[in-house]
Parts: structure tokens; C-alpha cells; sequence
């Protein structure tokens, strides 16, 4: 599967093993190849992840960050953070006041609560050592520790997702291997690809929240 980089960011949502394989299967019937677009969202099948550049060099190195994002109708962050073993940057409460970027007071209060925290200090460029996937495994292999917790989260209605922002200036391919994907499901984790044309040192506080 190629990404080509398009004038806007745009986010792709991946989803579990079994939704892409249904939804593989219906645009089989409609005429429609696996891992094309369906409205706003875009099925992966399942394949295997390689980053930076191909043989032949056809393919661009690229730059990304990940971060893990929860959203939850009412759980204390504290006890997230506490869980994964993962300092967040921001949180917020259901029913706290909401707050602007500079901590000032806004009208309302938050409908859920939000914890979020970054998985890599700043980018990485894409190598044959490290790439999108090889973080994602060592990700997943922390979080197997609090599976019970994610679990408990999932079934109370909250949403765990891995937050991948990549930054490419020329065409580049990812794939995702089946292991990865089954991961993901065990945990409960969904997979969502914000692909940005330009530099990560040119997107904004607000893009990177």
C-alpha cells in the first residue's frame, strides 16, 4: 500500500485484522481492490511493514512520531498513567473546566476524559533499523503488561489509539505485518496515519495535540 502525499494532512484510520479482511471482502463484491478508499477512511490488508527507502530507490525516507491517545467517558487520567507506566503531556478530567493552551479558564467542561502521551522524544527518520513498525512492536510489548486494564477501559466505553504522524515531502510505502495486527487487536488498539507534506518542525502546537 502507497501513501501519496496530498496538499492537507489527512487521517487514515487502521483498523483490526478482522474489519480489514470484511472490508476486503466487500469491495471485492462492489469492484473495489483491497486497501482502497471507503468515504473517509481507508482499509489496510494485511502486509508487512518496511520504512525508508526501496531498492531501486524508489521509494523516500520519511519522518515520523507516535504517540498513545485515550479517550474515556469518565476515568481519573492518574489512574491511566499509572497503569501504563507512560508520563502523558496533557489530560484532562470529564466534568473539569475546560482550559486554553495557556491553562486559562474557558467556558463548559470537558464531556470525557482525555490522556495523551508521546511515545518518542521527536522524530525519527526512517532506516533499515528503525521504522514505523519496530517502535510500534516495542510499544505493544510495554502495553501487553496493562492488557487487563485496556481491556476494562474498551469495555467501558473508552477508545485507545497509536497516533502515528509521518512527514515526507516525496511518494513512500508502509505496510503492516500480520503480527503487528494481531497485536493491535489483542490489545484493543486502533491505528490512526496523519500524513503531513512537509517537516515535522513546521506543524503547529495545536496539529501535534
Amino acid at each position: 500500500m502507497r501513501l501519496r502525499q496530498t496538499p492537507l494532512a489527512r487521517t487514515v484510520q487502521t483498523l483490526s485484522p478482522i474489519d480489514s479482511r470484511r472490508a476486503a471482502n466487500r469491495g471485492a463484491s462492489r469492484g473495489t481492490a483491497p486497501g482502497s478508499s471507503l468515504g473517509a477512511r481507508t482499509l489496510y490488508p494485511l502486509q508487512r511493514l518496511t520504512g525508508g527507502a526501496t531498492t531501486g530507490g524508489s521509494m523516500s525516507e520519511y519522518e515520523f512520531t507516535i504517540s498513545l491517545r485515550i479517550r474515556h467517558p469518565g476515568v481519573d487520567p492518574s489512574s491511566i498513567t499509572q497503569a501504563l507506566a507512560i508520563e502523558p503531556q496533557h489530560t484532562w478530567r470529564a466534568g473539569e473546566r475546560r482550559r486554553g493552551p495557556a491553562g486559562e479558564q474557558l467556558e463548559g467542561v470537558y464531556r470525557e476524559s482525555y490522556w495523551m502521551g508521546r511515545l518518542m522524544e521527536e522524530p525519527q527518520l526512517s532506516s533499515s533499523r528503525v521504522t514505523v513498525e519496530s517502535v510500534l512492536l516495542q510499544t505493544l510489548a510495554q502495553l501487553r503488561r496493562a492488557q487487563s486494564f485496556l481491556s476494562k477501559l474498551d469495555t467501558d466505553g473508552g477508545i485507545a489509539e497509536l497516533h502515528v504522524s509521518l512527514f515526507a515531502r516525496e511518494d513512500f510505502r508502509l505496510e503492516l505485518s500480520v503480527q503487528t495486527l494481531a497485536l493491535l487487536g489483542r490489545l484493543g488498539l486502533a491505528v490512526a496515519l496523519d500524513v503531513h507534506p512537509q517537516p515535522p518542525h513546521s506543524i503547529s502546537a495545536s496539529q501535534a495535540l
